[in-house]
């Protein structure tokens, strides 16, 4: 007979100090009605699967054993949040998740105050949390702040500077490592178990504070010597350790499975740590759900599933992905020039560089979160004569803008950088859209800057990026499918800084950069039956401008148009800088410059926010009408 409680244990915790009721031994039985309500969620919003599903125990010790809010915990990445939303007061709002108007995929300060701060990229929640833990001391409030750290976030530089930072102040922080990617030190059963809780109780916490305030009698030198003999004594019995090099006192590997292995270690370090502590556990991505276990990658990202079969529902595509299309070209590129090397910074897939891998895995390098690494890693291939392309996302490149200065720009050094998620991206709202690289990469002298219009065009962009050899040259893509354009075999070398004219016409000038191309034609169709005859010009470039066609278009035209998905400060930023130099609008020109808005869109479908940002047909239309000063005599809405 079961000894399960009757009524579903997570129907009783709407917030965590509600865990302080639940027994112990119920534990897992709350464990598999917390996974369960997180696949059901998921496999009808689609997200992240596969990591939250490593750290349910976790999530759920955690908030049992201290007091959040209070207490801060902090999880990198934010894919790790999704337990931690239900347990939160947000379980009525789960199935909203990365939806228009719904909770974010991620932890975000705005949504919660259990979300003491935002993770959307990797490997910040050490730094920030040891910023709390000593803003805490400051201000006399002693609270507990803890970093759940995983998922190949620990692979960053980031992490470690804050480690080295956290151990020289020998601050109160407690850091979780989530090891979910096959532990090289696994536990070993009940036995590890036993030397994890030893090695966090009181007789060792004990003797670690006890040298230090001896030490602080008898001076540096013996503080040294008796911390050295403290960890040392241990380290026969655990091991040592990097993280105990860099000042913390290092308890694990353990189970992040077993609440015998998680409650008493997390009570032990709560009662007994002074300084900084680093908690290594060992957990399964997609535990509990069979399909995501036996996934290759663990189900890290999914569209929305069938539960019982884990079979996820997959759109038949128009047109090859953008990153697909990207890959093979530089495929076809590598196959001509043997100097081409692809670099990616933990994201192969991501950035299609697996297929490149497939077939040239010699020349493609994964430096993991690494993004700065990448860049001056790729400068210095550069600098032998080497051809690399440093595929990265639009927003993980901003992490490495003073390398791509320094390191690249100053030293004109043939770096190549593909693009990807340039523009909205859709359900990872703001932390994920490519909304800057435009401006701050056209800011920098000598840089060639990019964009492609279609599929077609990022085949030629690919080819010229291989071929140009004076300096740095970026391109960028979207996210998604392309528009399904005739494609070439191979791509042809585009004339550096130099657009194209679409169609022509005499009233109206749209100068697109981008992918807002097809929706310029669109908007120039409603024009034209309005009988205002619309040119259409692909810009291709925002670095160098095209002078002469954009003088052409300012002189022949009563209105221009610039479009483009990015932020101010980009494209629309140079031509209008440029016609302002040529005196181009002292007179009768009507400039009107359409970028992204100026604030964060939260999460919807890409077209709902292209929408929202008058970025559209319709929103192309409206602008060419109110520049004329013209009300708008078709209907805004389009079959």
């Amino acid at each position: 007979m079961s000894n399960r409680p009757e009524t579903p244990l997570l129907d009783r915790v709407n917030i965590p100090a509600d865990l302080k009721e639940i027994d112990d031994r119920d534990m897992p039985q709350l464990a598999e009605e917390l996974r369960a309500e997180m696949i059901d969620a998921v496999s009808v919003t689609g997200g992240h699967l596969g990591a939250g599903l490593g750290v349910v125990e976790l999530t759920l010790a955690v908030h049992k054993i201290f007091d959040t809010p209070n207490d801060r915990l902090i999880f990198d990445v934010g894919h790790q949040c999704y337990p931690h939303k239900i347990l939160t007061g947000r379980r009525d709002r789960i199935r909203t998740l990365r939806q228009e108007g719904g909770i974010s995929g991620f932890t975000r300060r705005a949504e919660s105050e259990y979300d003491p701060f935002g993770a959307a990229h990797s490997s910040t929640s050490i730094s920030a949390g040891l910023g709390m833990a000593v803003a805490s001391a400051l201000s006399e409030q002693p609270r507990n702040v803890i970093a759940v750290i995983g998922d190949g976030a620990m692979s960053a530089g980031m992490a470690f500077e804050a480690l080295n930072n956290a151990g020289a102040l020998d601050a109160r922080l407690i850091v979780i490592l989530n090891d979910n990617d096959m532990s090289i030190a696994p536990p070993t059963g009940a036995m590890s178990a036993y030397l994890a809780r030893l090695a966090s109780g009181r007789t060792y916490m004990g003797m670690r504070e006890f040298g230090k305030k001896l030490t602080a009698y008898l001076g540096k030198a013996v503080d040294r010597a008796i911390t050295r003999a403290v960890e040392h004594a241990r380290g026969y019995v655990t091991g040592g350790t990097l993280f105990e090099e860099l000042g913390f006192y290092h308890i694990g590997p353990i189970d992040g499975h077993s609440f015998d292995h998680l409650l008493p270690v997390l009570r032990n370090v709560r009662d007994n740590a002074q300084g900084p502590v680093l908690i290594h556990i060992v957990t399964q991505k997609g535990k509990g759900y069979q399909p995501a276990e036996e996934a290759a990658d663990k189900y890290h990202g999914v569209s929305k599933f069938d539960v019982i079969t884990g079979a996820q529902d997959k759109a038949t595509p128009n047109a090859p992905s953008y990153t697909r299309v990207f890959a093979d070209a530089l495929v076809e590129e590598a196959r001509h020039d043997e100097k081409i090397i692809a670099i990616t910074a933990a994201m192969p897939d991501g950035t299609g560089l697996d297929r490149f891998n497939n077939v040239y895995p010699e020349r493609c390098f994964d430096v993991g979160i690494a993004e700065q690494h990448a860049v001056t890693f790729a400068a210095g291939m550069a600098s032998e004569g080497y051809k690399p392309f440093a595929a990265l996302y639009s927003t993980f490149l901003q992490r490495a803008y003073d390398q791509v200065v320094h390191d690249v720009a100053i030293q004109q050094l043939p770096v190549r950088f593909p693009i990807d998620r340039a523009g909205f991206v859709g359900a990872d709202g703001p932390t994920h859209a490519g909304s800057y690289d435009t401006a701050y990469l056209a800011t920098l002298p000598g840089f060639v800057v990019m964009a492609a219009a279609d599929e077609a065009e990022l085949k030629h962009m690919v080819r010229t990026a291989a071929a140009y050899d004076e300096g740095p040259i970026s391109f960028r893509y979207p996210r998604g499918e392309g528009i399904g354009v005739d494609m070439p075999e191979r791509g042809s070398i585009l004339e550096i800084g130099k657009g194209r004219v679409i169609q022509e016409g005499s009233k109206i000038a749209l100068l697109s950069f981008g992918t807002r191309l097809s929706e310029c034609v669109l908007a120039a169709e409603d024009l034209n039956a309005a009988g205002l005859p619309t040119t259409v010009v692909d810009a291709r470039f925002a670095k160098p401008l095209d002078h002469e066609l954009i003088l052409q278009l300012a002189r022949h035209h009563e209105v221009l148009i610039t479009v483009e998905e990015g932020a101010v400060g980009g494209f629309g930023s140079h031509v209008m800088q440029f016609l302002a130099h040529e005196g181009m609008l002292d007179g009768g020109l009507r400039f009107r410059p359409l970028i992204m808005p100026d604030y964060f869109m939260q999460q919807a479908k890409p077209e709902a926010m292209y929408a929202h940002a008058g970025l559209d047909r319709n929103g192309i239309v409206q602008a060419a009408f109110q520049a004329l000063g013209t009300a708008n005599i078709l209907s805004t809405t389009q079959a």
